[in-house]
């Protein structure tokens, strides 16, 4: 399932076409929430039940607020990451949701659960990898972990841009060279339409278990079923 970064391409353009059925999932996903709202499921997690979703780039919190009622409903605490749009500076955005998480953490007094979207789960993996102690699981939606922005649609805007892809693709690699201690689950779909898969599989992360989905990049985070399986991943109890 791994591919050297030699082999990793962005995405084929007819996927990036899919994508345009996200607006459909967003609707599906608003009505499967507010249904979920009307008859919430009994709360079975174990352990701490507070989450904060990440959104990803271009966006803010308002693009997560589907996942987040519907984890509400669930019986979650969940909040967004409260830092405006993710503009994409990916050290000075860890940075700053590290300030943000450990106050909120001081808060609550527990580790607390992140849900990133795209690269908002680039952002809470980093996070999590610089501060262990502050989170207790990470579920990542269609989030690149190799290369950056070199395996998606956007690549060729950044490199009209002059910037190096390929600096900031070895930049993360260095960073791999310190694993994660914190249990991540990263779904992807052979169908993204903005992120390369293959750039979604993490090499030499044994604490982090992939899980292939079918749906497009932006409708992770709308889809019903996928909104289930964000539910039922969090309330899986974590292994002891």
């Amino acid at each position: 399932m791994t591919a050297s970064r030699d082999e990793i391409k962005p995405p084929h353009m007819l996927d990036t076409l899919r994508e345009m059925g996200a607006g459909l999932e967003m609707m599906k996903g608003l009505v499967s929430t507010v249904t979920g709202a009307i008859l919430p499921r009994p709360m079975t997690v174990a352990g701490w039940p507070r989450v904060i979703v990440l959104p990803g780039f271009g966006t803010d919190d308002y693009s997560t607020v589907v996942l987040r009622r519907r984890l509400t409903a669930a019986g979650f605490k969940a909040e967004g990451w409260g830092l405006g749009r993710n503009r994409g500076s990916v050290p000075a955005l860890v940075q700053a949701f590290l300030a943000r998480l450990e106050r909120r953490v001081a808060a609550f007094g527990g580790p607390i659960a992140l849900v990133g979207q795209s690269l908002g789960g680039y952002i809470a993996r980093e996070a999590a990898r610089e501060r262990p102690d502050l989170v207790s699981r990470i579920v990542t939606l269609g989030t690149p972990v190799k290369g950056g922005a070199k395996y998606t649609v956007l690549a060729g805007t950044y490199r009209r841009r002059g910037i190096d892809l390929d600096k900031a693709d070895a930049r993360i690699a260095q960073r791999e060279l310190v694993p994660l201690k914190i249990p991540v689950t990263a779904f992807y779909s052979r169908h993204d339409g903005v992120v390369s898969w293959r750039a979604c599989i993490s090499t030499h992360e044994p604490m982090v278990r992939h899980v292939e989905i079918d749906a497009t990049h932006c409708g992770m985070g709308f889809a019903p079923h996928m909104l289930e399986r964000v539910v039922a991943e969090l309330s899986t109890p974590l292994p002891r």
